[in-house]
């Protein structure tokens, strides 16, 4: 079936954005640590920890990138690996199913 006898799914409507006054009130209800609100407390402490936070989160994402990019190296060599042990495996079943026949003719 194409996809024009499919019908559309109809999305519900957006809500509408907050109004300042709600804003307002998240905002005083927010925890004290809030990470989005504490940043603005103390800016110079902030900003210090949020450089060193934002160093290590740099680093640990650069070390995580690393490890994926290894694995994905190592998946590509099984990957291979596994397709030339295939090949040998088919190779050698076709090599089994010929000396079989010739066992059976012999038989006869």
């Amino acid at each position: 079936m194409g996809s024009k006898g499919k019908k559309r799914m109809v999305l519900p409507t957006r809500p509408d954005p907050p109004s300042v006054e709600q804003i307002i009130e998240d905002i005083h209800r927010a925890y004290a640590n809030d990470p989005v609100f504490s940043i603005l407390q103390d800016p110079v402490v902030c900003d210090e920890e949020l450089k060193e936070s934002s160093n290590s989160e740099v680093e640990a994402r650069y070390l995580q990138s690393r490890r994926y990019l290894e694995l994905c190296e190592r998946l590509q060599e099984a990957r291979a690996d596994l397709v030339r042990r295939r090949e040998a495996l088919i190779t050698a079943g076709e090599s089994l199913e010929r000396s079989v026949a010739e066992v059976k003719r012999s038989a006869i």
